[in-house]
Formats: C-alpha cells, sequence, structure tokens
C-alpha cells in the first residue's frame, strides 16, 4: 500500500473515477489547446472533506469501496455551474453517489462541503474559474469539441475508485493509488 507512510503534511486527497483513456487523452487535448492547467481528468467520489494528510481515514474508506460493486457512469456534453466556478462534462450515476453518500455514512468528516451529499452533482470538470481563464469561452469551445458526448452520452464501467493526491498549496490532484471496486 501507497498511502498511509507517504503522505506530506500538506498534502490533500480526493476519491475519484478516472475516465476511459481515450475520454482522458481528449480531455487533456483540450485543456492543452486552450492554455488550461487542471488536475487530472476524474469524476470525484468523495471531496476532501475528513480526507485529512494523517491519513487516518484510508482503511476505512478503502474497505467501502472495495465492498461496493463496480459503478456505470454516462458522460454527456458540457455544462457550466451556475455560480460560475467550473465548466464541465455532465455525468450520471446512481452508483457514484450511492457510494458517496455511504462514504460519508462512515468517515462522518467533521465539516462537509454543501455541494456533498444526495444533492452532489458528478462531473468531470474540463476547466475551474482561475484569474486569466474566460469560462464562456471555455464552454463555447468545449460545446464545439464534445458536440458528440451531447448527442450520444458515453456509459462505462468504472472497475476501481482512485486515491488523488495533491502535494500542497498551488498543486494539482493526480492519481495516486487504485482500489478495485467489488472486491470485499
Amino acid at each position: 500500500m501507497t498511502g498511509p507512510n507517504n503522505a506530506p503534511a500538506s498534502a490533500s486527497f480526493l476519491l475519484g473515477v478516472l475516465p476511459p483513456p481515450d475520454l482522458g487523452a481528449r480531455v487533456e487535448a483540450f485543456r492543452a489547446r486552450l492554455g488550461l492547467r487542471e488536475s487530472a481528468p476524474h469524476v470525484t467520489v468523495k471531496a476532501r472533506s475528513g480526507l485529512t494528510p494523517d491519513l487516518g481515514w484510508w482503511g476505512t474508506a478503502r474497505s467501502v469501496v472495495t465492498a461496493s460493486p463496480s459503478l456505470v457512469l454516462e458522460v454527456s456534453g458540457p455544462r457550466a455551474f451556475r455560480n460560475g466556478t467550473a465548466v464541465y462534462l455532465g455525468v450520471a450515476s446512481p452508483s457514484l453517489v450511492g457510494l458517496h453518500l455511504r462514504l460519508l455514512e462512515v468517515l462522518k468528516p467533521a465539516r462537509r462541503f454543501g455541494y456533498e451529499g444526495p444533492q452532489m452533482t458528478p462531473h468531470l470538470t474540463l476547466a475551474l474559474r482561475r484569474r486569466g481563464v474566460d469560462l464562456g469561452a471555455v464552454l463555447e469551445a468545449a460545446r464545439a469539441e464534445f458536440a458528440d458526448l451531447e448527442a450520444h452520452p458515453l456509459t462505462f464501467a468504472a472497475r476501481e475508485v482512485w486515491v488523488l493526491r495533491k502535494r500542497g498549496p498551488g498543486g494539482l490532484y493526480v492519481p495516486w493509488e487504485a482500489w478495485p471496486l467489488g472486491e470485499g
């Protein structure tokens, strides 16, 4: 196991599903063309609340994940959050939301984000609101680039959940360790 022994004190973590390699590559190429710097393409299963650098959550979270069946995700066209925080590809996945809720139940984070819980909106972020990023232009470009997903959403089964780690402030989340679904 990589995790509990190697985490810097300033690290932060989230649990996520990686898209199929071809879609991940499309997202990365799209971002590169627009000069966007973002975390590895993923769909968040559990945000960083409660996933502390001491990794005390590691064993419990891993047990919940490995006891869960594979997740089915349907990725559709580009959208923007109404609050203007991000442009993303829509994701429908009742099984992912179910795993998210089970993780919240067992981890019981002292504080959690308002977007966590049954109202969570699964998504694959294309770009976050940052200085110098015109999200309106990103959304327009994304609608052209990912029009095929709007017309014909991509459905895939995820067989693992990844721990993504950000080394510290200003860093990006990158895949760190995969936990297989359906082992428990």
